[in-house]
């Protein structure tokens, strides 16, 4: 059986894909910042899923998060899904405060790394996986986006450089697409963006992904989709 722990999945993508390893048996410790909608998360998933609400920036929560999930017997997945977009309206790179880009990334970058250096010594035992949700943001210019995009390419580099340092641990950037979510929604404010598809419809592609276990690189959703 699996131990894994699943960031930002009180909601949208990190919940969909906690669902999908529960479904196929896996334990999974859950975590986001809002402690009632990460409980009604967990009550969904079943008797396999612990809730640990805090901020990842902490490293008391991170801590917490790990003990929770190696105290069932080691850990074998770290899904870095827990993110922050910025500033909405998205702003242009000329008029991004530099705040807001320090958030970003604190957030983005330095708690998944943080949360990824301590899951290491398990995962290394384990011969896990380190899932990091990113973004075609991360390869692609789209105005607006400069600071999430830079954010999630710097991800996308300590992922690769991880993975050249880490032989014994797999290391995957994931991107799902665009997604119907509120974090999407709050991109483009006052748009319909109903034409995407919902979190629940890419996450089975995740359980193919998982099933085959691919060696380490940048993985898109859309192309492991079921037939």
């Amino acid at each position: 059986m699996t131990n894994a722990i699943v960031t930002g999945a009180s909601r949208g993508l990190g919940l969909a894909l906690a669902r999908v390893l529960v479904a196929g048996g896996s334990r999974v410790v859950i975590d986001a910042r809002t402690e009632a909608e990460l409980a009604a998360a967990a009550e969904s998933l079943g008797p396999a899923a612990r809730a640990v609400p805090g901020d990842l920036t902490d490293p008391a929560h991170r801590a917490d998060l790990l003990a929770a999930a190696t105290g069932e017997g080691g850990l074998d997945l770290l899904v870095n899904n827990a993110g922050t977009l910025g500033p909405s309206p998205l702003p242009p790179v000329a008029e991004l405060p530099l705040a807001a880009l320090r958030d970003l990334y604190e957030v983005n970058v330095l708690a998944v790394l943080a949360l990824t250096q301590a899951a290491l010594p398990a995962l290394r035992k384990a011969g896990g996986v380190v899932v990091n949700i990113t973004s075609d943001a991360a390869v692609e210019a789209y105005p607006g986006w400069g600071g999430y995009a830079s954010a999630k390419a710097a991800l996308e580099r300590l992922s690769a450089v991880l993975a050249a340092e880490e032989p014994a641990v797999t290391v995957w950037t994931v991107d799902p697409g665009d997604l119907r979510t509120r974090m999407h929604q709050q991109a483009f404010p006052g748009e319909d963006i109903s034409d995407r598809p919902l979190p629940e419809e890419v996450a089975p592609a995740f359980a193919a992904l998982l099933a085959k276990r691919p060696p380490s690189g940048r993985y898109r959703l859309a192309d492991w989709m079921p037939a």
